[in-house]
C-alpha cells in the first residue's frame, strides 16, 4: 500500500473526503518526525513505538576495493510493534499458504 492508498482507506473508513484524510495523515507524519527529531518516543498502544536508536560508529568495507572504511555513529528511526499488530498479523499468515504448507504435527505415538 501507498501513501495514496492509504489516504483513500483513510478516506473510506472515517467517512471524510479524501483532502481532509491526506492532511491528516501529513499532520500525523510531520507529529511522529518532529517527536522523533526531538529525541522523544511515539508510543500508539497496540499498535506499536516509533523511537530514536543510537547505532554506533564502527568499520566496515568497500565492496569494490575491500579497504577497510570508517562508518560514523548515527540516530536511526525504529519501530516496535505493540501487541495487537503482532497478533493481527500472525492471525493473517495461519490463514495463508505459508502456514499451510508447515507440516502437520503428528499425533500417532511412537511404538516402543
Amino acid at each position: 500500500m501507498n501513501k495514496s492508498e492509504l489516504i483513500d482507506a483513510i478516506a473510506t473508513s472515517a467517512d471524510i473526503p479524501k483532502a481532509v484524510a491526506g492532511r491528516a495523515l501529513d499532520a500525523v507524519i510531520e507529529s511522529v518526525t518532529d517527536a522523533l527529531k526531538s529525541g522523544d518516543s511515539v508510543v500508539l498502544v497496540g499498535f506499536g513505538t516509533f523511537q530514536v536508536k543510537e547505532r554506533a560508529e564502527r568499520t566496515g568495507r568497500n565492496p569494490q576495493s575491500g579497504e577497510a572504511i570508517k562508518i560514523s555513529a548515527a540516530k536511526i528511526p525504529g519501530f516496535k510493534p505493540g501487541k495487537n499488530l503482532k497478533e493481527a498479523v500472525n492471525k493473517l499468515e495461519k490463514g495463508s499458504k505459508a502456514a499451510a504448507s508447515k507440516p502437520a504435527k503428528s499425533t500417532k505415538k511412537a511404538a516402543n
